[in-house]
């Protein structure tokens, strides 16, 4: 058993965990921070993207240990503290870039480390982008339309189904 502290969205977090212990359980199951989703445990779904010191990382496939000391941001972080959401989380909505939701956390976070990389991506970058990400819900139209939209750019003039690259 080892003890690790890191800063989860701002705020100074810590506990005991095992060396296996990986970062997405620490959060969900120490920390109580259930938003990071645990969908496929081999690193293929993107449900469980979080930011580790500002850079997108699935915390599946990362232990606890190593973000021993970091800076984490989650979902739960990303609204303002009235419940505001950002502007990714706005468009979402606008946009309907969510079904179920059980892959929204993840494509949120993944779609912020994008706009932050590429603050204007096109429409196939997007796409590129988030091969990392499953959803099995939305057929991924309103999703980009979503990024797109919170990057600032027209999106009314993107209609129907977008052929697949």
């Amino acid at each position: 058993m080892s003890q690790v502290t890191m800063a989860v969205n701002g705020k100074s977090a810590s506990g005991t965990i095992e060396g296996r212990t990986l970062l997405v359980d620490f959060l969900r199951e120490t920390l109580g921070l259930t938003g990071t989703h645990v969908g496929c445990d081999t690193s293929q779904c993107g449900a469980c993207v979080v930011h580790v010191d500002g850079k997108a990382v699935k915390a599946c496939t990362m232990f606890a240990a190593e973000a021993d000391g970091a800076e984490v941001d989650t979902i739960e972080g990303q609204a303002a503290p009235d419940g505001t959401l950002n502007k990714i989380q706005q468009a979402f909505q606008d946009h309907h870039g969510l079904q179920c939701g059980f892959c929204t956390p993840g494509m949120v976070m993944s779609a912020a480390a994008l706009l932050k990389e590429n603050p204007k991506p096109t429409e196939a970058e997007v796409r590129s982008y988030l091969t990392g990400n499953i959803c099995r819900c939305t057929g991924y139209h309103n999703i980009v339309k979503s990024i797109l939209a919170a990057s600032g750019q027209d999106v009314s003039q993107i209609g129907g189904a977008i052929a697949a690259e």
